[in-house]
């Protein structure tokens, strides 16, 4: 594979990003067959990786461990800290104290001294990011982590960040990864040229939808039994004009995928990777089927009336339904933070 700088690290990664979300409980329990995965995107030319402390309750990271024993130096390694980890209340959240614990967990079950791409998961509002990015800051100095990062970040935190780094002489996140795909056009609007104004790597998660881009969801069809289904139903139920639309626009790519001669999988992997902005699409296979079936998108070239026809399919930055997102801000879903 050809490889690009992720933002101006200097780093040079895969355009096509290993994530490691459904090796684990939440999708493939079977280690040795997701070590497998694993070595097999490294064969293909893959080297970044993305994973969670918070995917499997932290069984994804000690899969990743376990098969970059030997193969760490191989691999840009990314992992991300901000998800509900027990019970006691403070092992969450973006604070201080819960950033500076958790990367000592996340280094041990990974197997590695280092983490090259730790990265905040969700915005946390309640939380100064001026404390979040000094936790970040002293992780780099000491060694730890080599850049920090965000992930589904809106465009004013995304700002803030900036700001607060430049102001207090904090490390700065260096990228953001949002939710992107053909279906989740939001973030053309202006995440993405906020992160290209700052130089910001931007690493997409969920380019394929969710698996809505995957051919499995026609009209007429069963709707698949699915894992993603299982954790966030709202993203699924038909019921949901969102979802219906989703449907819908899901049909008309396939047909034009098939018209174009490629399959959907490429068309919708492409697509993301066409933007430049972009630095490397994070595809999360469950099997070693699905891997083989989007390893070759990074080949895939669409012409200007595809990505017309597309256009007219979904409009340039639409997300077909909310929820998709990723993050909803508090201030819209606690009625108290509107009416006190």
């Amino acid at each position: 594979m050809d490889h690009r700088t992720l933002g101006r690290t200097g780093v040079r990664v895969s355009p096509l990003c290993l994530g490691a979300m459904m090796l684990g409980a939440w999708g493939n329990p079977d280690h040795d067959d997701s070590i497998r995965i694993i070595h097999r995107a490294l064969e293909a030319g893959v080297n970044f990786i993305d994973t969670a402390d918070v995917y499997s309750a932290g069984e994804s990271e000690v899969i990743v461990g376990k098969a970059l024993k030997g193969r760490r130096d191989e691999v840009v390694l990314a992992t991300k800290v901000h998800g509900v980890m027990g019970d006691n209340p403070n092992r969450q959240g973006n604070s201080r104290r819960w950033i500076i614990e958790e990367c000592e967990h996340s280094l041990r079950r990974l197997g590695t001294d280092w983490i090259d791409l730790y990265q905040i998961h969700r915005p946390s509002p309640e939380c100064d990011v001026d404390d979040t990015l000094a936790a970040l800051s002293d992780l780099i100095r000491q060694g730890k982590v080599r850049y920090a990062g965000s992930s589904t970040f809106p465009p004013s935190d995304i700002v803030e960040a900036q700001w607060t780094a430049e102001r207090r002489a904090r490390e700065r996140f260096v990228t953001e990864q949002p939710p992107y795909s053909v279906l989740v056009r939001g973030v053309e609007a202006e995440v993405l040229p906020t992160c290209q104004r700052y130089g910001m790597g931007v690493i997409p998660w969920s380019p394929l939808a969710g698996g809505w881009l995957t051919g499995r969801y026609r009209k007429g069809q069963d709707i698949p039994v699915s894992h993603r289904a299982e954790r966030v139903p709202v993203r699924y139920d038909l019921s949901l004009p969102g979802n219906q639309a989703k449907l819908d626009a899901a049909d008309a790519l396939a047909v034009l995928a098939e018209k174009a001669g490629i399959s959907l999988i490429h068309l919708a992997l492409a697509f993301v990777l066409r933007h430049p902005a972009v630095s490397a699409a994070i595809i999360g296979p469950r099997t070693m089927e699905q891997l083989d079936s989007q390893l070759g998108a990074v080949d895939v070239v669409l012409t200007d009336d595809v990505l017309d026809a597309i256009d007219a399919i979904v409009p340039p930055g639409t997300n077909l339904s909310p929820p998709d997102a990723g993050w909803i801000p508090p201030s819209l879903t606690d009625a108290s933070l509107r009416r006190r």
